[in-house]
């Protein structure tokens, strides 16, 4: 169950008008009250003799009698939705509901004669709505902080006690959702995203392209966002707002949003900590040696072990990494799977933050390589793009346990479905290079594929007849032909990528081992060798993401 508050109101008959209305409102059927305060407040949608303009009175009798010392946003309104796949609860049973959020909350303890006057209706059989007007018995202002939380918890017993659908429970570090008014503006206007979300992955997107704060701002300003940028009296950004070119409200006036409006980790303070020491760190021998490709390849191929050997600072500082590079992704993309990406990205938006502070400059080195693979060419060969989305997926994986064990349930659950879509990448990227190697193996002599059989039998005994019955075992026959002629022990490297993969969620084993020995062994195909123009990569971010209006 989830609980929703909004914004205290001041016109009570208001939300009711609403609440019973059946014919602008098409999913609101027989509207009625389950609960009030006392059992007796008049129902407008089952009682005949009952209006709304009664039960408005009853319940805004108390803040009529407290005149000027009632509270001017005197109506608390929150919504309790059931998961889709709940059962349906009876009236009574949601009646209990109420009551037990309404007691959670603040608004009517048990017992306490002096609790504020609510109502619970249903017009619908998923969710109910409570209605409450926040002056008390003896005509004091209701303090109710940290409602939500305390209504969330409730509804978690709830579930439980219910038998319903545990959902997973936040942080308070999740984005703000679009609200209703936004939601009716993008329909309107013929986008399938809000403003709100749009500036989110677009200002995402520019954080984990730029390598400056300076940087950052012109690619919001080369993708059509407009940007306000606020001062300190010294000099000094103190932050920042953005709005899209074109959407404007009545009065003709753009509509601004903050950094931290679009989600915690954006505002300016987060947004300058991540980019201050990236142009700073001097080049280590490993950026030296290999492409910005190979060494994010490498570094989420890290990743599992170290979030299961640092720190938790440290472990959220790649998570946060890991994010950013699947933000990156869509723009080096081939057009079909920038779809596949741009949903991996989004999805794992949620799972980027937690209530740990990263230690950012543990995670610098990798940060830098993400950066750069802008400003490279992209691979050649497709199989070095399929093994960066194999190890990536490893890593999101990776990442989705850790956040479990931290009991992140909404991180991890958006790890889940960040995988789902890296594995619809992968398996449209992999295609067309795993026919090639697959071809190669079905042209390695008889005694050459007995021999690499063999060697599947002995690195994995327990996994060898299902990988030799996979019509795609050839091309596992092929990179291991192709690790001996490297100078490795294929049946030690064998073992090794078994090890480093989680092979119960991989739908071909021989697939997957293809591609782990090629990651293990090195043997990636050299990039191309002719630049792209800085120009163009420098805009390429967050240029793609515009929209007109």
């Amino acid at each position: 169950m989830i609980a929703k508050i909004v914004k205290p109101g001041s016109k009570t008959r208001g939300v009711l008008n609403y609440l019973y209305d059946t014919k602008r409102a098409k999913d609101h059927t027989d509207p009625h009250l389950v609960a009030s305060w006392d059992g007796f407040a008049p129902d407008p949608g089952r009682d005949p003799d009952a209006t709304l303009a009664q039960l408005t009175t009853v319940l805004d009798l108390r803040v009529k009698q407290a005149g000027d010392r009632a509270p001017k946003t005197h109506v608390w309104h929150c919504s309790v939705r059931a998961a889709p796949e709940d059962r349906a609860l009876s009236d009574a049973e949601w009646a209990t509901v109420a009551r037990r959020v309404v007691n959670a909350t603040g608004i009517a303890p048990a017992g306490d004669p002096d609790a504020c006057r609510w109502v619970a209706v249903r017009h619908a059989d998923d969710h109910i709505h409570i209605v409450a007007t926040k002056v008390r018995g003896d005509l004091t202002p209701l303090r109710n902080w940290n409602d939500y939380l305390r209504a969330d918890k409730e509804l978690a017993r709830v579930e439980k006690e219910y038998g319903l659908r545990q959902v997973p429970r936040g942080d308070r570090t999740a984005a703000q959702r679009p609200t209703r008014a936004e939601q009716e503006k993008a329909r309107r206007t013929g986008h399938t995203t809000t403003t709100r979300e749009h500036l989110r992955t677009t200002v995402r997107t520019a954080v984990s392209a730029a390598t400056s704060t300076e940087e950052f701002f012109r690619l919001l300003t080369g993708a059509g966002v407009l940007v306000d940028i606020q001062y300190f009296p010294s000099g000094d950004i103190r932050g920042y707002k953005a709005a899209l070119e074109g959407d404007t409200n009545k009065s003709g006036e753009p509509v601004w949003f903050s950094g931290s409006t679009l989600a915690p980790d954006l505002s300016y303070p987060k947004i300058a900590e991540r980019l201050a020491a990236t142009s700073a760190l001097p080049r280590g021998p490993s950026d030296r040696q290999h492409t910005a490709w190979q060494q994010i390849i490498e570094a989420a191929g890290h990743l599992p072990d170290l979030l299961a050997q640092t720190d938790d600072a440290t472990s959220q500082a790649h998570i946060t990494v890991l994010a950013e590079t699947l933000d990156v992704l869509p723009l080096t993309a081939t057009a079909d799977l920038r779809a596949s990406l741009a949903q991996a990205a989004t999805a794992f938006e949620r799972a980027s933050r937690s209530r740990i502070h990263a230690r950012h400059r543990q995670a610098q080195a990798t940060r830098r390589a993400v950066k750069a693979i802008l400003r490279e060419p992209a691979p050649r060969d497709g199989a070095l793009f399929a093994i960066l989305l194999d190890t990536l997926l490893l890593a999101v994986i990776a990442a989705q346990h850790w956040h479990h064990n931290h009991h992140h349930d909404q991180q991890a659950e958006a790890a889940q479905q960040t995988a789902g879509h890296l594995r619809a990448a992968y398996q449209a990227a992999a295609r067309q290079p795993l026919a090639v190697i697959h071809q190669r193996g079905r042209r390695l002599a008889l005694p050459q594929q007995q021999r690499q059989a063999e060697i599947i039998r002995q690195a994995l005994p327990d996994l060898a007849e299902q990988i030799l019955a996979e019509p795609t075992w050839p091309a596992l026959a092929a990179a291991l032909s192709d690790t001996k002629t490297a100078g490795h022990n294929p049946a030690t490297l064998l073992a090794r990528a078994a090890r480093r993969r989680e092979l119960h969620t991989a739908g071909s084993l021989s697939e997957v081992l293809t591609w782990r020995l090629h990651h293990v062994a090195n043997l990636h195909p050299q990039p191309v060798t002719t630049p792209t123009p800085a120009s163009a990569r420098a805009t390429a971010p967050t240029g793609q993401h515009r929209r007109t209006r």
